[in-house]
């Protein structure tokens, strides 16, 4: 049998990886610091929600409304603007990376972990348009490197990589439904082979497994949310038949030029928030960057509460990172009017492309729902059904968005739980068309290299 590419070029074996001095060391640090990491992500999560749940529905209780009325969003997100300017612009790490440029910037450090938890509680409980789980990551990247003193960090930069990776899955081990996800994402962003690969593995997956075991135990015995992705009720499949197929290809290509449309958007935004290097026009100052946040803010607000106008539903449907709404979508996909679904694309997405480029928190989850609400809309198509649309909604969302098909393919499988089993032929072929439609729509407008390019390059 031939050996690896490393062993063919005289590179490490695996023995020589897993006996390299220090690995079990970092073993047991991994595995150690998956502990405090995770117990942090749990609190963080749990505040979050509390306050989520305080502003979307105990406020407009006590107001006297049944639910946040049309006009909600707009007060909620210009108080989001206006606490997360100065985060942004003064703190040390300006509130995390900016969602547009996505999960490649390396881990986050120490020292930049307040602006980050100041700017996801600032921002997500009131109804930005993101997700968790890039806040999550750098906390847990830059927790973890806290043990590893600062002089050790300069003379191994590998080993900060290492653990800062372990870290972030740690913090993520159960917000996408499965300690599982959080470790195939990890895996697979760094784009590493043969026994450097495996020597990745090992901490992640030890890191992801003791944060789910302390996510999962803390949520039993306090009885809080752990703010998983998760779809208690889905529609149930069956075997996929050439309809789903002939109709599951070409909707995986629109929910890839969808998203690739808003992430575009976001770079957009981004320019105009905080300046591109590679543009003719000089930087923002701080005071600009301030104030244009607020206006995106204000901008993402007024697209909540166009969809609020335009259907007649709850502004909160649009609101929010989506997992409540992606959970009532795929319980009861009937109860969703096609407009009110082409609604919630049309506003969700602008507001996630504005937020996108501007604000803090994760890029993820809102799009899955985008993909889930056009794969439902899409489902009355003669020869497709609701619940191939919904798991071929899922799984290209995701690979759109992460660039990261494999690990979309078992975010989606997660999500669909049993279920997943039947569907499992058009998650992957949707999974892969919509990999491939956007890098194709990305090379063509000279975009930067997949995530997996940029991790490899900073772990190897």
């Amino acid at each position: 049998m031939p050996g690896t590419p490393q062993q063919q070029s005289g590179g490490p074996t695996l023995h020589e990886v897993l006996l390299r001095k220090g690995y079990f060391g970092l073993l047991l640090i991994a595995a150690l610091v998956g502990i405090p990491v995770s117990l942090a992500a749990f609190g963080f999560v749990s505040l979050e929600h509390q306050l989520q749940h305080w502003v979307w529905e105990s406020l407009p209780d006590a107001a006297g409304f049944s639910r946040a009325p049309w006009w909600w969003p707009m007060p909620a997100l210009l108080l989001a603007g206006l606490l997360l300017a100065p985060v942004v612009t003064r703190l040390p790490g300006h509130g995390g990376h900016i969602p547009v440029v996505g999960f490649g910037g390396g881990p986050s450090l120490p020292r930049d972990v307040p602006g980050v938890v100041l700017a996801a509680l600032a921002g997500l409980p009131l109804g930005v348009v993101l997700g968790p789980e890039a806040p999550l990551m750098a906390m847990g990247s830059g927790l973890a490197l806290l043990a590893v003193r600062s002089a050790r960090r300069t003379e191994q930069p590998q080993l900060v990589r290492v653990l800062g990776t372990a870290g972030s899955a740690a913090a993520i081990s159960t917000i996408f439904g499965s300690p599982l996800v959080a470790g195939v994402m990890m895996i697979e962003a760094a784009g590493l082979g043969g026994p450097r690969l495996v020597a990745l593995i090992l901490p992640c997956l030890l890191a992801s497994g003791v944060g789910a075991l302390v996510f999962t135990g803390f949520g039993h015995w306090t009885g809080l949310s752990i703010g998983a992705l998760a779809l208690p009720s889905v529609p149930k499949t069956g075997i996929p038949d050439p309809g789903d197929f002939l109709w599951g290809i070409p909707l995986a290509v629109t929910i890839a030029v969808v998203s690739v449309a808003g992430q575009t958007f976001g770079r957009r935004v981004k320019a105009y928030t905080t300046g591109d290097p590679d543009g003719p026009r000089p930087r923002p100052t701080a005071r600009q960057t301030a104030v244009r946040t607020v206006l995106c803010a204000v901008a993402v607000g007024a697209c909540l509460t166009a969809y609020a106008l335009l259907t007649g539903r709850s502004p909160e449907e649009a609101a929010l990172s989506g997992q409540a709404t992606l959970s009532t979508l795929a319980a009861d996909p009937a109860a969703w009017p096609i407009g009110a679904l082409l609604a919630l694309v049309l506003c969700k997405g602008v507001g996630w492309g504005i937020a996108l480029g501007s604000l803090r928190g994760g890029p993820i989850f809102p799009a899955i729902l985008l993909g889930a609400a056009l794969g439902v809309a899409c489902a009355p198509l003669p020869g497709f059904g609701t619940a191939s649309a919904l798991a071929a909604g899922l799984a290209a969302s995701a690979a759109a968005v992460t660039r990261l098909p494999l690990s979309s393919t078992v975010l989606a499988t997660a999500l669909l739980g049993g279920e997943a089993a039947n569907a499992m032929p058009l998650l992957i072929v949707a999974a892969v068309t919509a990999f491939i439609t956007g890098e194709l729509l990305r090379s063509r407008a000279g975009r930067a290299p997949v995530p997996s390019d940029r991790t490899a390059a900073e772990v190897g």
